[in-house]
């Protein structure tokens, strides 16, 4: 005999809610940040370029491998980026959030409201390279959390393989009904095979409803154990991505790419540069260039903030642009020239004093640096005396950017070998010709004719062109060379002609700089710079030119 309609209508009644969950289940998101389209086509762009992220996610996952899906550490670092690019990141709530990526939540909960993240999210928001950079330093630590979590992530894949057996649980109950409804007669009376189907999908759906119940107590018991361990790595992670991010930028900095250029350059051109400059020789050059940058910068800040004003008396020191009349009068003498060499390496001439110092110069800087073979030797901390003179040079070039001026780079070496490498004020400085420049070594002997000769050319066109004078020659070399009479005479009348001063930096070799020296006689302001390592010996080099 059937049921009769009304303990129908009490089964039914009992299956309501299973119809419910099963109409209504809630939409589960498995990832963490809240993005919006722009954002996700950010990553999956940024994804696709980086090689790195790629294989990272491709390691993580074989974390994993306690499952069969391999999304788990695809969403891990999108989550990640997004949280670094994102200018104000914004996490789901718990309940909103697939039971398998309960982990993930608890991860990047943990990154975002570390102290370090803040620092952190100051370098990369809203940069994509500088985001993935710190994804992918934080790699060794995100092997670690994922191996941390390990059991927190079993107990969530087993926490979702139950709810989906209650949710299928719940839509057996449906169909259960279904079926008896179809199977009712006129009166509402179902047949009782019928009913006892419905009545033993309710008590499956019941039994599987207490197993997912469960499986999420297990699951955040394991979270919980888990917590503490990810808090910490999940601090050093950001930390570590932080410093690497903070290297990175200075890095570029010492080498003069901005902030505006780097925005400019594709993913993977901006992933080769930094490769470029953190490996090989350049790598070693790269603390030195930043002393010599941040030395030029301090000079800069002393002349503007001791303008040029009357003279207020006599100092001594070795500018012989400021030697006073009666102390010049000495080298008319020649049984007084010895005396004043002798108080000029001293740094004991009588001086006219002001109340500040300016740049005379208003033509181009042109910076000629030895590549012979000797400039490859090391001198104290390894550095080489070609590492110096490039780093001085490149000093030089923001001296000249700063100042509205052009910049010539000149690579010299032995008669035959010589490469010209032009900075226009008015155009930015690619970093790929500053680094053509850098690296570029020509080898070979020493000659001061070629270079110089090239240099004048070049300001005599300035002139020509553009009514400029008053340039400026740094020649920086750790080798002394002959010069022709001839030469050197064509070399005064230009230097007369076209007024531009010549700078003289001995790298590594105090005989260069000694008053007999050819270098000496075509300078009008020579220093000598022996330990390598002391930038300041020509710090006054960026105050006068």
């Amino acid at each position: 005999m059937g049921e009769t309609p009304s303990e129908l209508n009490e089964l039914a009644s009992r299956a309501g809610r299973w119809l419910g969950l099963s109409t209504a289940a809630p939409e589960r998101h498995t990832t963490v940040v809240v993005a919006d389209r722009f954002d996700r086509i950010t990553w999956r762009d940024t994804y696709e370029r980086s090689a790195g992220l790629r294989e990272l996610a491709e390691e993580l996952n074989e974390r994993y491998d306690h499952t069969n899906h391999t999304t788990y550490a695809t969403d891990l670092l999108t989550d990640a980026f997004l949280a670094a690019y994102k200018v104000n990141p914004r996490l789901r709530e718990r309940a909103e959030m697939d039971p398998s990526r309960l982990v993930n939540h608890q991860v990047i909960t943990a990154l975002v409201e570390s102290p370090e993240f803040a620092e952190l999210h100051r370098e990369t928001a809203g940069d994509p390279y500088a985001s993935a950079m710190a994804v992918l330093a934080q790699a060794a630590t995100l092997h670690e959390m994922v191996e941390r979590s390990r059991d927190a992530q079993e107990q969530a894949e087993r926490t979702k393989k139950a709810q989906q057996d209650t949710e299928g649980a719940a839509n057996a109950v449906g169909e259960a009904l279904q079926q008896a409804a179809d199977q009712a007669d006129e009166e509402g009376a179902v047949p009782a095979p019928a009913a006892d189907a419905v009545q033993q999908a309710i008590e499956a759906a019941e039994a599987a409803e207490a197993a997912a119940r469960e499986a999420a107590q297990d699951a955040a018991q394991a979270l919980v154990a888990a917590a503490p361990g990810i808090r910490v790595a999940a601090r050093n992670a950001a930390a570590k991505a932080a410093e690497a991010v903070r290297e990175e930028a200075a890095l570029m900095r010492a080498w003069g790419v901005g902030p505006g250029e780097l925005e400019r350059l594709p993913f993977d051109r901006r992933a080769r540069l930094a490769e470029r400059l953190r490996t090989g020789r350049l790598a070693q050059w790269a603390e030195l260039i930043g002393r010599f940058r941040q030395m030029a910068d301090g000079e800069r800040a002393r002349r503007v903030e001791n303008a040029t004003g009357e003279l207020v008396g006599v100092t001594l020191g070795d500018d012989l642009s400021r030697v006073i009349p009666s102390e010049l009068a000495n080298l008319g003498l020649p049984e007084l020239r010895a005396v004043f060499a002798a108080r000029y390496a001293a740094g004991e001439l009588m001086l006219y004093d002001s109340q500040g110092e300016q740049a005379t110069g208003q033509g181009a800087i042109i910076a000629c640096v030895d590549t012979s073979h000797s400039m490859y030797e090391a001198g104290p901390g390894g550095v080489t005396r070609e590492a110096w003179a490039k780093a001085c040079a490149l000093a030089l070039l923001d001296q000249a950017r700063h100042a509205g001026r052009d910049f010539v780079g000149i690579l010299f070496s032995a008669a035959d070998k010589l490469q010209v490498l032009r900075f226009p004020a008015g155009q930015p400085a690619p970093i790929a010709r500053t680094l053509e420049f850098a690296e570029t070594f020509l080898g070979g002997g020493t000659s001061y004719q070629r270079p110089l000769s090239a240099a004048c050319e070049l300001l005599e066109e300035e002139f020509n062109d553009a009514a400029r004078m008053r340039g400026d020659i740094v020649m920086l070399t750790d080798d002394d060379c002959g010069v022709t009479e001839q030469w050197m005479r064509g070399w005064n009348d230009a230097k007369h002609r076209l007024g531009f001063r010549v700078f003289g930096v001995a790298i590594g070799a105090p005989r260069v700089a000694e008053a007999d020296s050819v270098l000496d006689a075509l300078c009008d302001n020579l220093r000598c710079v022996e330990d390598l390592t002391d930038v300041h010996a020509a710090a006054d080099l960026f105050r006068v030119i």
